[in-house]
């Protein structure tokens, strides 16, 4: 199966927009009066959710009217929280059309049609013009995507000059190889992770200059303690663990064990479109 197939395949899950919206009426909401903060539980599908896109919002600044580009942007938690808070326009690109008309759904609940726009598409072959955007943001994409050259020369290609990269990825630890599942991937065929090093350099020779570069391993190992230990009783009626289906609880047990083990670690950083 051809890669991007695969990829598609992981993520899509039949009803999972019935799903998110009975979870809600589970916890207490309604779904026809959400707020962006009533739907950080399970909109935010990276690890430390919400707490982690405001880090790498005071990291890369984004300004009110900026037009920003979500490049995996999932559900579509990012997105909203940027324009809700900060004021951006965001288009988001996600190679799952589940993700893109479940977010398009979401966003109009939540009142931000006007500022948000979903599109399935390719993060390789991004359908926009050169300098289409002040600033580019990733939250968990490159683990499944193996030529990563080309998707920072692309994500180059549509940042104006001076514009910002912004992301939080997943890179591969000195600890050896991975314990699948996880979350990204079933097994090692759609999981391409590459050492913090590696990535930077790939980052730099894409068109960019870093400005900010830090470690974010040891409370993402705290946080998936937490998340694990939840699953194991009764699950939280909200939650990213729902996007993952019946095997949410082997992806996080290993996700403690990979990070544990130091075979995986976490990167947040910024950069500048040179």
């Amino acid at each position: 199966m051809p890669q991007p197939a695969a990829v598609k395949r992981h993520y899509a899950r039949e009803g999972l927009a019935e799903q998110i919206l009975e979870a809600l009426r589970a916890a207490g909401l309604d779904p026809d009066r959400l707020t962006v903060d009533d739907l950080a539980p399970v909109d935010e599908f990276h690890i430390r959710g919400r707490t982690a896109t405001e880090e790498l919002a005071a990291l890369a600044e984004p300004a009110r009217g900026q037009r920003l580009l979500d490049v995996g942007c999932g559900l579509g938690g990012t997105a909203r929280y940027l324009a809700a808070r900060i004021g951006v326009e965001v288009v988001g690109v996600d190679l799952t059309p589940e993700y893109c008309r479940l977010g398009s759904m979401l966003t109009e609940r939540v009142g931000l049609a006007d500022r948000i726009e979903f599109r399935a598409a390719d993060a390789l072959e991004l359908p926009f013009g050169d300098g289409s955007f002040d600033q580019i943001w990733t939250e968990h994409l490159t683990m499944n995507i193996a030529d990563k050259p080309r998707l920072f020369r692309q994500l180059r290609r549509v940042a104006r000059v001076g514009g910002r990269l912004a992301f939080h990825e997943v890179v591969a630890g000195p600890g050896g190889e991975i314990h699948f599942p996880v979350p990204w991937a079933p097994g090692p065929e759609i999981s391409f992770l590459v050492p913090a090093d590696e990535l930077r350099a790939t980052v730099e020779r894409g068109g960019w200059r870093v400005l900010a570069w830090r470690d974010a391993t040891a409370p993402a190992l705290t946080w998936f303690r937490q998340r694990a230990a939840a699953l194991a009783g009764t699950p939280p009626t909200l939650g990213f663990h729902l996007l993952l289906g019946a095997d949410a609880r082997p992806m996080f047990a290993n996700q403690v064990r990979n990070l544990a083990e130091g075979r995986i670690a976490l990167v947040q950083a910024v950069a500048e479109a040179s």
